[in-house]
């Protein structure tokens, strides 16, 4: 007997050692209390046992009653803190949880004085275990009934959780309740039999249980009250449902989709029953088919539409048998809501596109062509100028000039509107290079003989380039427009081009200011608008530069480059790239100018 009674302490003590490592928590530091008294229960009684004399079971008593009266209120302080109980009068309930326990352990230090624990000793005839029978007093009648009182408690505690609680966390209660009745049970025996109390032995149980428990379920890592944080503390509503559509749990989050569950005055409570605002919901979660699912909802909560992504999943036990349903409420109405304004604010940048839409159509009829007359009339009145006002004739040649300047800007920026609005068609067909530089030379050429400008073309007759005609033409008059304004009196412009490997090379060369190297700079960027200085005169350069980049994006079209070589002073030669080809019989080469210096791309 004593053997097995320093076994079950030896258990009981390896209990409180694991407890101990946790005893950050104060469930364990509690776990390790109550293993202690134990322990000195269990060992005391071994003691008892093998005592030979009354003195020695007296002092074997002292020793058990170390444990004795305590060990029932820490189980039940044990609960209170593992179920999360009264957190407020929590030292209160303490005190008066150890008043009895106290002075039982008091009175039967004194118990000489006044015998209310044990009233005689008295010698075992026959000399078996125990040595001596004691006559219990009145206050161990107050003590027994004390410590089933609080066994029962703590067992009555843990019915309500263990039905709301988790399945880990109901595996958790059922090894402490079991490690509370094993002493309980062996206790009662004792009380019939009033012969050896087995009571210790209960408490091995409780060890071996505790052990198992701690190592398979982690039993005092996280307590029923913390998973129930952690349950309350996801955002997302939550709705716990048996296999019968009753609702066993829900979230606080959950109460704010459906305020009717905090309404609710016994739970479980039947999902149709509850949740009569949706419907449709509770059509789903009556549905038989074991199939998870994600659906969304609409309620009206005050006066705000409410958007939720709801997610229903089935439980199922260690088979496939399902137990249960969850249901996952995920509030999006901030996403509708910003969905809602990212819509209106895209009607809005279509009724602005739409207004831009008919600003440029208006640009192009009721802008352009009295532009358009003007750079006619000016040009008319401009042949002859007289030289009775100097003064006069200087104004109105730079009437002239911006006149002629703003027409080209508004022409191009029409010509660019239409190719980024896609109103300009890609059609590339087969055109003899030749006639097509001719044709631009023609229109051009009243510009360059105002200034005195020899252009020359040195063109083949049978190449052929691969191009949209109205591309090409706009390509030619704003190269051919950009050499002769920045070209001097008696300058010279020369149109030339190439073929290596279907691919036609043209070259449009001046003899002109040239492009400074700031200016150069800028050319290679992919920006649209801007105005800086320009050419040698730095009088203008954002319709050259615009219709440069109109340009270039033709070309990009046409799976062209352009690039440009210049030098300050000497003249600029700009190159383009066209796929083309030519006709049989040979072509002859041209002679074209190559002046080195600044050379950069526009991609």
């Amino acid at each position: 007997m004593s053997v097995l009674l320093c076994f079950a302490t030896a258990l009981m003590l390896f209990v409180l050692l694991l407890s101990y490592r946790k005893r950050h928590l104060q469930v364990a530091r509690t776990m390790v209390y109550m293993m202690a008294t134990a322990s000195c229960y269990a060992l005391g009684y071994a003691f008892e046992i093998l005592g030979s004399s009354l003195s020695g079971v007296k002092l074997a008593l002292q020793f058990e009653y170390l444990g004795i009266p305590f060990v029932s209120a820490f189980w039940l302080l044990l609960v209170i803190q593992f179920t999360g109980l009264a957190t407020a009068y929590r030292k209160w309930i303490t005190v008066l949880l150890f008043l009895i326990p106290t002075t039982t352990f008091l009175l039967h230090l004194t118990n000489g004085w006044h015998h209310l624990i044990y009233e005689a000793y008295i010698l075992n005839p026959n000399d078996t275990v125990p040595l001596y029978n004691t006559i219990k007093g009145p206050w161990y009648s107050v003590h027994g009934v004390y410590n089933y009182t609080i066994l029962l408690l703590g067992i009555l505690l843990f019915i309500p959780m263990y039905l709301r609680a988790l399945p880990i966390v109901r595996k958790q209660i059922l090894l402490l309740i079991l490690g509370a009745a094993a002493p309980m049970l062996f206790n009662i025996g004792y009380m019939f039999s009033t012969v050896i109390d087995f009571t210790p032995l209960g408490f091995a149980v409780s060890g071996v249980v505790y052990a198992w428990g701690i190592f398979r379920f982690g039993l005092l890592r996280l307590t029923p009250l913390a998973y129930a944080k952690m349950f309350d503390t996801v955002r997302d509503g939550v709705v716990l449902l048996d296999y019968e559509n009753q609702i066993v749990n829900y979230n606080r989050a959950a109460e704010e989709v459906f305020p009717e569950l905090a309404q609710t005055k016994s739970i479980p409570a039947f999902g149709k029953d509850v949740l009569t605002a949706s419907p449709e919901l509770v059509q789903r979660i009556a549905a038989t088919d074991f199939q998870d699912e994600r659906f969304p909802l609409q309620l009206l909560l005050g006066a705000r539409q409410m958007y939720y992504i709801c997610s229903l999943t089935y439980i199922y036990d260690t088979g496939t048998t399902p137990i249960g349903k969850m249901l996952m409420f995920s509030d999006i109405t901030e996403l509708k809501e910003n969905e809602e304004r990212l819509h209106e604010k895209s009607q809005r940048l279509s009724q602005l596109n739409a207004f831009k839409d008919k600003l440029f159509t208006v640009m192009a009829h009721d802008i352009r062509d009295p532009i358009a007359l003007l750079v006619s009339l000016t040009e008319l009145l401009g042949e002859e100028p007289t030289d009775t006002d100097i003064a006069s004739a200087e104004v109105f040649q730079e009437i002239r000039r911006q006149v002629r300047g703003t027409f080209h800007l508004v022409d191009n920026l029409l010509d660019w509107y239409r190719s980024q609005n896609g109103e300009v068609a890609f059609r590339p067909l087969a055109w003899n290079l030749q006639q097509v530089v001719r044709q631009a030379l023609s229109l051009a050429g009243a510009r360059a003989a105002m200034k005195n400008i020899q252009i020359s073309e040195l063109i083949d007759e049978k190449l052929t380039v691969n191009a949209d005609k109205e591309m090409l033409d706009l390509i030619f008059r704003n190269l051919l427009s950009n050499a002769i304004k920045y070209t001097d009196i008696d300058g010279k412009i020369e149109v030339s081009a190439s073929i290596e490997h279907n691919e036609v090379t043209v070259s449009v060369s001046d003899n002109g200011s040239g492009i400074d190297e700031d200016t150069a700079r800028l050319l290679r960027h992919d920006e649209l608008f801007f105005k800086e200085p320009g050419f040698a005169s730095r009088e203008d350069g954002g319709d050259m530069r615009f219709g440069l980049v109109l340009t270039r994006e033709f070309l990009r079209m046409h799976g062209g480059s352009l690039r440009f070589e210049s030098s300050a002073g000497q003249g600029t030669t700009f190159r383009f790239t066209l796929p083309g080809s030519v006709s049989s019989g040979g072509t002859s080469e041209s002679e074209g100018m190559v002046v080195k210096a600044i050379e950069g791309h526009l991609n």
